[in-house]
């Protein structure tokens, strides 16, 4: 048994309450990339995932939820979850999965499926292929900024994001569409989110799709409509490609009062999701609002580390909520 295997029994045994830990990935990599080399690549992947094999009863979400509800959680429970849709799920990490005899569950905002792109690559790909040495974003508030390396372009990216983040939609699209004519960057790529027949490839091999909205907005931005139709028509746009329900959600970026709070919440639980998970860190013990689950992110290229870390969440169990609505 490896070094990470070893602590993970070791320290789960020690637990006494059935406790649910969730992973949450984004994109798996074909190979490291020069800008973000901590993001999980195929081969770290792979590792990840036999470590996960070994020492965790790996379920779907709907399942653990399931098990949760009935006290019937096994020891060492676990869930892997993928959010927005990448192309990359279905041709780098489905293969992995079944390589190691895993389920996981796939959130995906279906307004990017078949050629579209989700607003937060379209800032990562414009600054990856600028060809500029310095850039000015000084309407962004950042000034001059150098463009001299990978470690440099990230350092941009990041302070990008957040800058554009939390705008509405339309404002988001004009803040991409002047970046561009700022890095001089005539064409993005167009096949970095998965095509309606990759998400039923998921499907048919066994995973379990959820809801992620159909442009993945901030809700706390939009007006209660606008967010009924971003969950209910993502969610009717899945059912349609995968001839099955669609039960379980994520939000948005996913920080409680921040990005969604308890309307969103008991909308949710009105239109009949049986589960949703936030970002906020933690583990689920029974009696947790289903509709607000916690997630952990995979850190580190460390194995041994990263078992050790997650371990430790264990002890997380009074994790952020949204509020309760008051009468």
């Amino acid at each position: 048994m490896s070094t990470a295997s070893r602590i993970a029994h070791g320290v789960y045994g020690l637990t006494t309450a059935p406790r649910l830990s969730i992973l949450i990935f984004h994109r798996v990599r074909a190979r490291t990339d020069a800008i973000f080399p901590a993001e999980a690549d195929a081969a770290h992947f792979e590792r990840l995932m036999r470590l996960v094999a070994r020492t965790f009863s790996v379920m779907t979400l709907a399942d653990a939820v399931s098990r949760l509800q009935r006290g019937e959680l096994p020891p060492r429970a676990l869930v892997v979850t993928f959010d927005d849709g990448y192309a990359d799920n279905a041709d780098v990490a489905l293969p992995i999965l079944q390589r190691c005899g895993l389920p996981a569950s796939f959130f995906v905002s279906t307004g990017f499926l078949d050629g579209g792109r989700m607003w937060n690559d379209s800032v990562i790909e414009i600054v990856r292929a600028c060809r500029h040495a310095t850039i000015d974003l000084e309407e962004f508030g950042l000034g001059v900024c150098s463009l001299a390396g990978s470690a440099e372009r990230r350092v941009v990216i990041e302070a990008l994001l957040p800058r554009i983040k939390y705008m509405t939609l339309s404002a988001r699209d004009e803040a991409i569409s002047h970046l561009q004519r700022l890095s001089g960057v005539a064409r993005l790529p167009a096949d970095l989110m998965m095509r309606s027949e990759q998400v039923r490839q998921l499907h048919s091999a066994g995973m379990e799709i959820g809801g992620h909205t159909v442009n993945h907005p901030i809700l706390t931005t939009l007006t209660p409509v606008e967010v009924e139709h971003e969950i209910a028509a993502g969610r009717n746009r899945l059912q349609e490609i995968i001839d099955a329900p669609v039960d379980v959600f994520a939000y948005p970026n996913g920080k409680p009062a921040r990005d969604y709070d308890a309307s969103h919440v008991e909308l949710l639980r009105r239109l009949g999701f049986a589960a949703a998970v936030s970002t906020v860190p933690g583990v689920a013990r029974l009696g947790d609002d289903l509709c607000q689950l916690p997630r952990l992110a995979p850190w580190g290229q460390s194995l041994a580390i990263w078992a050790a870390r997650l371990l430790l969440h264990q002890r997380n169990t009074c994790h952020a909520i949204a509020p309760a609505a008051s009468l």
